[in-house]
């Protein structure tokens, strides 16, 4: 019998959407501005997948923390392990998940971001693994699955153990637009080819600056008249409205017509009102570099919501030759399994003047 500890952080990603890049210290303010929680959603399609199996015994916490989730799943074989008082915090995640190491737990599976990866592995460090259902706005540790789906697949086994990066970002400074990251530790995940996602990677190279020169100099081309184009966060796609003569937000989503921004920093209301004002629409990603995930981390601004109204075949995604040289696959999470499939099994991606490539879509467990 697998005794599996479980755990959510009820919080985790809401400030994704309304622009906040990130949710620690900014949970009032990301209600205030309409965030609604995504962590149950993403946990009950892993458990859901989970439910058939009659050889795990899940560990639980009470309440949003896990149990409503658990017994929302179908799945029987629970116990509870934490019992929550009031509101959840960081320190109720590191009580739980001492309680579910003295149960004797053999995998600790939880539902959150870096900041809830932090708190598990202070507690857990490499005394049992440890595997993230995708639930933050950023991922940037290397100890999540690609997605709910992937994450219920991995858990279902059988597996081997891999040393993954945990990761710590600075949020104040990520709000403002720095990315500032340090190893926070080593952990044990489960570990199948293509199922965990990596750290993420800067690449700075020589050749860098001009493959991005060139991207932009096509980009300036191909930008149609009274078009509304919303540009995703990252260097690459700075540097077509660098080229423009615009600044962007560097971690953030922005919009331009026309040669002028119309939105800095957007979250997901301001692109939905934005599409209803110009119906000619196009989104502008690049993918996170050695990750691959073009949209689910970092930009869930950019909802499925938003795409559906624009529609997937107005995404226009560019990349280095470099990046894509270091990422084998690219992925799309965007919270809503069957738009992800809508994308089909590859995509053109720019990656220089008047040059694409078409690089494969992987799916859960492909």
């Amino acid at each position: 019998m697998l005794r599996i500890g479980f755990l959510i952080n009820p919080v985790a990603g809401m400030g994704g959407s309304v622009g906040l890049k990130g949710t620690d210290g900014k949970v009032d303010e990301a209600r205030l501005r309409g965030a609604k929680p995504r962590a149950q959603e993403r946990a009950i399609i892993s458990l859901r997948c989970l439910s058939y199996h009659t050889n795990m015994q899940f560990i639980t916490c009470s309440g949003e923390m896990g149990a409503s989730a658990i017994q929302e799943s179908g799945i029987a074989n629970y116990k509870i392990g934490y019992s929550l008082q009031g509101t959840s915090s960081a320190e109720d995640t590191k009580k739980a998940v001492a309680a579910f190491l003295d149960a004797g737990i053999d995998l600790l599976l939880f539902c959150g971001g870096d900041g809830t990866a932090r708190d598990v592995f202070e507690v857990v460090q490499q005394k049992v693994p440890i595997l993230g259902i995708p639930a933050g706005v950023k991922m940037y540790s290397a100890v999540f699955a690609l997605d709910p789906q992937t994450a219920a697949a991995l858990v279902s086994g059988p597996f081997n153990l891999k040393d993954a990066e945990v990761m710590d970002v600075d949020e104040e400074a990520y709000r403002r637009g720095v990315l500032d990251t340090h190893l926070f530790g080593i952990a044990r995940v489960p570990a199948h080819a293509y199922m965990t996602q990596t750290a993420k990677q800067v690449f700075e190279e020589e050749d860098e600056g001009r493959a991005k020169e060139e991207i932009a100099r096509f980009m300036q081309e191909v930008l149609l008249p009274g078009v509304l184009y919303i540009i995703g966060a990252g260097t690459t796609t700075e540097s077509i409205t660098k080229k423009l003569g615009l600044t962007k937000t560097l971690l953030g989503v922005d919009a331009m017509i026309d040669g002028q921004l119309v939105a800095s920093d957007a979250d997901e209301k301001t692109l939905l009102d934005l599409t209803s004002r110009y119906p000619e629409t196009r989104i502008i990603l690049s993918p996170i570099g050695a990750q691959g995930f073009i949209l689910g981390r970092g930009n869930q601004q950019i909802s499925p919501a938003v795409f559906r109204k624009v529609g997937i075949h107005h995404l226009i995604v560019v990349a280095t030759p470099h990046k894509l040289r270091e990422t084998p696959s690219l992925y799309i999470d965007s919270g809503d399994p069957a738009l992800d499939r809508e994308f089909g099994e590859s995509i053109q991606v720019i990656s220089g003047y008047r040059i694409a490539q078409r690089k494969k879509i992987s799916r859960s467990g492909v």
